[in-house]
């Protein structure tokens, strides 16, 4: 007879990378000025928004130092939202709806990443909820 046993254990996280498919780049203004092509923003890639966030502290270790940002930006289901251990090796993947800690200025409902970043990188009201990660698959 063969079982499946699911275990879990304890790890030590200092990272979240998103990988956040933004629809429109406008959504977000960087140094007060609207970001019509989402030219302006620190993290770019392509059509993603990625920033590299510490947990810890809600810097976001990428960032352009100088600029800052007010982002509302409509993501839905094309994210990927990843855990990383110090040496940035994968501790776990989660893919879909936008986690809350992506949103502490207000509620994104799943589809939006809402903050504000000050020049540093720091994310204003930072709180890092681990519930979405911990969640059985």
């Amino acid at each position: 007879m063969k079982l499946t046993i699911k275990t879990s254990k304890e790890v030590e996280v200092k990272y979240l990378l998103a990988k956040c498919g933004v629809r429109y780049w406008e959504d977000a203004t960087v140094n007060e000025e609207e970001d019509e092509q989402g030219d302006l923003i620190p993290c770019r890639d392509g059509d993603y928004w990625c920033p590299l966030i510490n947990i810890e502290t809600g810097v976001i270790e990428n960032w352009e130092k100088g600029k800052i940002a007010d982002i509302h930006y409509k993501i839905c289901d094309d994210g990927v939202y990843t855990l990383l251990d110090e040496n940035k090796n994968e501790i776990k993947s989660i893919e879909g709806y936008v986690p809350n800690t992506m949103c502490p200025k207000e509620n994104g409902y799943g589809d939006y990443v809402i903050m504000d970043i000050d020049e540093n990188g720091k994310i204003s009201d930072w709180d890092f909820d681990s519930r979405y990660f911990e969640e059985e698959e």
